[in-house]
Formats: C-alpha cells, sequence, structure tokens
C-alpha cells in the first residue's frame, strides 16, 4: 500500500488481500477493486491486537484468545471502513463495498502479511495500521488495483 500527500509518495506500507482473485461481487470474498473513500474510522485508541467483533472492541489482545479462535483471520487494532466512489463498479447492488464490510484492519497473522489471506479486506500489520489511521482523514481516497 502507498500513501501520496499532495501527489508524492510518502510511506508505503506491506498488506495483504484476499486469497481469492480480486472482485466487486458480494459473496465473491475478492477484494474489490476501483475508487473508494474511507467513510468511517474506528478504534481510535485502543491498544496494538485488541480483537474486534462487530466494529465494537472486545478488550482482549488476539495473544489471549485460544488456538481455534485464532485460527482465522481476526479484525483488530483499528478498522478503516471503505464506500465504493464508482457507481455500479464497486457501489450499490450486488458491488457494494460498504454493504460487504471491506476494511483496513490490523490482523492477528501478521508473519503472513504480504500473502493473499484474507476474505476480502486489506490486512495490516498492527502497528502501521495505526499510523495509517492517524495518517488518513474520513473522505480520503483509496485506489485498489490488481
Amino acid at each position: 500500500m502507498q500513501v501520496y500527500r499532495g501527489g508524492e509518495l510518502a510511506q508505503a506500507y506491506a498488506v495483504s488481500t484476499s486469497l481469492r482473485p480480486p472482485s466487486n461481487a458480494k459473496g465473491s470474498l475478492g477484494t474489490p477493486l476501483g475508487l473508494h473513500a474511507v467513510v468511517e474510522k474506528i478504534g481510535h485508541g485502543q491498544p496494538p491486537g485488541v480483537v474486534f467483533k462487530s466494529r465494537v472492541p472486545t478488550g482482549r489482545h488476539f495473544s489471549e484468545l485460544g488456538e481455534e479462535e485464532n485460527r482465522g483471520n481476526l479484525i483488530t487494532t483499528r478498522i478503516l471502513w471503505l464506500q465504493g466512489l464508482e457507481p455500479g463498479v464497486n457501489r450499490g447492488g450486488d458491488v457494494d463495498t460498504h454493504d460487504r464490510y471491506i476494511y483496513i484492519h490490523g490482523c492477528n497473522h501478521e508473519d503472513r502479511i504480504g500473502t493473499p489471506q484474507s476474505a476480502g479486506c486489506v490486512l495490516m500489520r498492527n502497528l502501521d495500521v495505526i499510523e495509517l489511521f492517524d495518517q488518513v482523514r474520513t473522505g480520503d481516497q483509496v485506489w485498489i488495483g490488481a
């Protein structure tokens, strides 16, 4: 992931996207392509590694969970909820990024960052997502390309 300010590259982060091919379709579990915006920032002030359920912090760090609970990809640390900006491509109907709950968020498998592993979201290391969260504003645009 690359962050630009004033047309200049300001920061780059390693991320993971979907295990499946990119797709904007509901139910595809693919990372949606195209122009998006950050429409909600969730988790300000939460400690790194805290697990979220339904966008609410549980108060538990992923390391406190059992092996079974920790096996899958958890939503941790911060959430940047995305909304598609292209009607018919990633907004509205069966291609709506927001309705698919597509986020940029921290994860519990940081050792796998850089390899496909999500169910559509963009996964980041926990300290990286805090840094990004503190830099972006609601309304900032996000381009997701193949």
